[in-house]
């Protein structure tokens, strides 16, 4: 009998070790992807806006657009980068702010949209946007791509 109690303990130790592992790895894992998100969307808070756009070209390129292409400064019209995916042509918006984004920055994509002769205006943005934002983004057909869809891209890509 003593020697099927040192069997069973041994399994029940070797058991106990295995969920201890595959615990820690769990967490491991899901915590340096988490940390991860975190210190990619804090190095983006930081950037310049001229930066941030660069960034975000790269990332549309990352996700599978074409003829990406970042517009002068001034005189944009309200758009800061042309990209093409799947056929659609988009206007995009950048816009990297430490608040909500509101409607003017739809309204600026929207006039830049027809401006570019493109299909889709879209503004994309390390924040979130105001209510009143939404609301006229639906109203005028523009996407909205916030901090939730930007980490989606970057984890996408």
């Amino acid at each position: 009998m003593g020697l099927e109690i040192q069997k069973v303990w041994q399994i029940a130790t070797a058991s106990a070790g295995i969920l201890i592992c595959v615990g820690f790895f769990l967490l491991f894992r899901f915590g340096i992807r988490r940390s991860g998100r975190g210190r990619r969307t804090g190095v983006i808070d930081e950037m310049e806006g001229h930066d941030f756009e660069y960034f975000c070209a790269q990332l549309l390129e990352d996700c599978g657009f074409i003829d990406v292409e970042v517009t002068r400064g001034s005189g944009d019209y309200g758009v800061d980068i042309l990209a093409e995916k799947d056929g659609i042509t988009y206007a995009i918006q950048c816009k990297r702010y430490t608040g909500p984004v509101g409607v003017e920055a739809i309204q600026q994509v929207y006039a830049g949209k027809d401006f570019y002769d493109r299909m889709v205006g879209a503004v994309i943005t390390n924040q979130y946007f105001t209510a009143a934002a939404v609301e006229v983004a639906k109203k005028l057909k523009v996407l909205l791509w916030d901090r939730g869809y930007l980490d989606s891209m970057m984890e996408e890509r």
